[in-house]
């Protein structure tokens, strides 16, 4: 019997998430738009004809920026979940852990529209938790009858996690609006970028107020630290500019 598998890469995502760090860990958490460039074969319209009359999409892709990627010689049966607080361990097959035996990750999407760019189908969606640059393996229509299970139990993830307020402290609301000004900087990405920080993408067991945090996000660094209830923005520097 065979004991691996090969997957066409179909596509690849372009998302204004640049780094693993301040990804939201599930999708639709952040009504972000992002689009996936089709390749080769699959860059095709043909290929979607119909998809318009479906409202939502699901999104096969890989882990693939991970460093520590397990392989069934060095299996760990546990992880331990952000939510959980990042201590207490459970099996990896409880779990949405991007360390696992199979780096394949599963997300519901918002479709907004496909569309031709030049030579290129770009199928756009809002929504997605993908890190720019992420593999697509496979896109498929999500079907309400089936697909949605409302009372379903999902454990330690049963509700959304909490948010908090953003507040642009006088040097980042400085900077921003002198890139709004010049159109380096658009509202659409204010907005996104405060929806990412509402969910406070710190590591479940950092929660030391003074501490700044970087975060790389579209074309942009931003510096932030977190309090009990609100995140707040230190400066926004175009990446280019950073350290200038």
């Amino acid at each position: 019997m065979t004991t691996t598998l090969t997957l066409p890469i179909i596509g690849y995502m372009r998302s204004p998430y640049q780094e693993k760090f301040g990804i939201p860990r599930q999708p639709n958490l952040v009504e972000i738009e992002s689009y996936i460039e089709m390749q080769g074969v699959y860059n095709d319209l043909n290929a979607f004809q119909g998809i318009e009359e479906f409202s939502h999409l699901w999104l096969i892709w890989q882990f693939h920026d991970n460093k520590n990627q397990q392989d069934s010689a060095k299996f760990r049966p546990q992880v331990r979940p952000p939510r959980l607080g990042g201590n207490q361990k459970i099996g990896v097959f409880a779990s949405r852990s991007m360390y696992r035996p199979s780096p394949i990750g599963l997300s519901v999407v918002k479709l907004k529209k496909v569309q031709k760019v030049g030579k290129q189908v770009r199928v756009y969606v809002v929504g997605s938790d993908l890190l720019n640059g992420t593999p697509i393996v496979d896109i498929k229509p999500y079907i309400q009858y089936s697909d949605a299970v409302i009372d379903a139990k999902s454990a330690y993830a049963q509700d959304e996690p909490q948010r908090k307020s953003v507040v642009w402290l006088k040097n980042a609301q400085i900077s921003r609006d002198e890139l709004l000004k010049k159109g380096i900087l658009s509202i659409q990405t204010c907005q996104e970028l405060e929806q990412v920080l509402a969910l406070d993408p710190r590591p479940a067991y950092q929660d030391d107020p003074t501490r700044i945090y970087g975060l790389a996000f579209a074309d942009f660094n931003v510096r932030f630290s977190v309090d009990d209830t609100q995140v707040l923005i230190q400066a926004l520097d175009e990446k280019d500019q950073v350290g200038t």
